[in-house]
């Protein structure tokens, strides 16, 4: 199982959109407070549409309550500064993927104290970012590719078979 955490997210449908992706992958979602919405907000719930029985959500009031309630952690850092490629990180089972607020990204002391688990998904020059739930999307189904996409189901019934 992954980890995907959001430090500080600022839009409501983004989280709505990235934990219906967690639902839908067994990913447990971390959200850092502060919130730039409330969690019964109907954009948020809207956006993970029926699927919120399917997610395990973990609430934290800040980032060092995170880290030291997940001290054995190995953490991955998205960002547009990081030196790395998203798919040249080699992830493992119970890794956590950190993202942060859609405004401001992670803070930059996380990134300088661990410059080898900084990840960036690549893109042309003058492109600033990616939406923060695509994001997540990008870097979590890279993350369980590497990990056999385990407990999730890979062929659906094709049309005209005889599933």
């Amino acid at each position: 199982m992954l980890h995907i955490v959001l430090v500080e997210p600022e839009i409501p449908q983004n989280t709505g959109n990235i934990a219906r992706t967690c639902a839908a992958t067994g990913c447990v979602l971390h959200l850092i407070e502060p919130l730039g919405f409330k969690l019964d907000d109907k954009k948020m719930k809207r956006a993970g549409l029926d699927y919120w029985h399917l997610l395990d959500v973990r609430m934290y009031k800040n980032l060092n309550e995170f880290f030291d309630k997940n001290p054995e952690g190995r953490y991955f850092y998205a960002t547009t500064k990081a030196p790395h490629a998203y798919h040249e990180a080699r992830y493992q089972d119970g890794d956590f993927l950190l993202f942060g607020k859609e405004t401001k990204g992670l803070p930059e002391e996380l990134l300088i104290e661990h410059p080898e688990r900084c990840v960036r998904i690549p893109m042309r020059e003058g492109a600033r970012s990616l939406n923060l739930s695509n994001s997540v999307a990008v870097v979590a189904y890279e993350a369980l590719r590497q990990t056999g996409f385990e407990n999730l189901k890979l062929a659906g019934p094709f049309p005209g078979s005889q599933e």
